[in-house]
């Protein structure tokens, strides 16, 4: 690999922590790390209850990243996430206040709760790293990883994400409820948070941000790449959608790839690793065609990749 052998060791100690913290769901945890080492945002959509804090306080904490969580409601205003500018008398200027978005990995916790104002207000912070108050540019810092929460839209005081939101997350995920197994042992067990808190990072800031670079290099051959064109070009031409994926999800598709084939530790992208992750970085970015019916789109999802031939 790339990366040093010691840092990829790290990484698989890091896999084997969360799958400790967060029972049960060792597909969701591989797809968040891939996620995350493609420099991606996260959304998880699901009822509370099932976990999707614990995930990103163990993402966190197992990689040794400063951790703000912000609870999105109806009265959240930007400033709350951005920070504010305080008027120091001793100095007689304005001094600027930074707010938990500048914390390296940040929980937009029911994001869908806040008005579309604030919403709006991660825009710039995912897509570009860094945030503009009174015409300042501030960077954000370095690993940058965004996971929002999504409560189902049938739930009182909800409303639905803008598009334009929606295809800033790299991904999207569910838990859904966990094995009767799993869940007997967190009942045993207690609280899944807790132990999170106390545990030891498997590594650190500069260790990922390498890991990240590492990802960005695993070798996409020439077949592989037009492989992921055909795919994306397959979501356009598929009556079952209103738009199909955009180039920029297409860029998204492949670096995920290159990610899940470096948790195998493989230099190489393979099929089955655009395979692995299409449906979580497609589903959410492809509107049904038809609103009155809109079916089920992982099934159409499914279809598409048997339909598309492998290089």
């Amino acid at each position: 690999m790339t990366a040093r052998p010691r840092i990829v060791a790290s990484l698989a100690e890091a896999q084997t922590q969360l799958g400790r913290l967060v029972l049960g769901k060792p597909r969701q945890i591989r797809l968040a790390l891939a996620c995350l080492l493609s420099r991606g945002h996260l959304l998880l959509e699901d009822l509370p209850g099932v976990g999707k804090t614990t995930l990103a306080h163990a993402l966190a904490r197992t990689l040794g990243l400063q951790y703000q969580r912000v609870q999105f409601t109806s009265d959240l205003l930007p400033a709350d996430l951005i920070g504010v500018s305080i008027f120091v008398r001793d100095s007689g200027e304005f001094r600027f206040h930074r707010g938990p978005i500048f914390a390296q990995v940040v929980l937009a916790d029911e994001i869908n709760r806040a008005p579309p104002k604030t919403q709006s207000a991660l825009l710039e912070a995912m897509a570009e790293r860094q945030v503009t108050h009174d015409g300042a540019t501030h960077a954000l810092p370095d690993p940058f990883f965004v996971i929002a929460t999504q409560n189902p839209l049938e739930q009182i005081g909800t409303h639905a994400l803008p598009e334009s939101q929606l295809d800033r997350f790299t991904m999207r995920l569910s838990l859904g409820y966990p094995d009767p197994a799993f869940e007997r042992v967190l009942y045993l067990g207690g609280a899944a948070s807790a132990a999170a808190s106390d545990a030891e990072p498997a590594m650190d800031a500069s260790q990922l941000v390498a890991l990240q670079k590492a990802a960005a290099q695993v070798y996409a051959s020439p077949a592989l790449v037009d492989y992921v064109l055909a795919l994306v070009q397959a979501t356009r031409a598929n009556p079952a959608f209103a738009a199909g994926m955009s180039p920029r999800a297409g860029l998204a598709l492949l670096a995920c790839a290159r990610a899940w084939a470096m948790l195998d530790q493989r230099e190489l992208v393979l099929p089955e690793d655009v395979q692995a992750v299409f449906e979580p970085v497609a589903a959410h970015r492809l509107l049904p065609a038809a609103a009155g019916n809109p079916g089920n789109p992982a099934d159409a999802l499914r279809e598409l990749v048997s339909a598309v031939a492998i290089p």
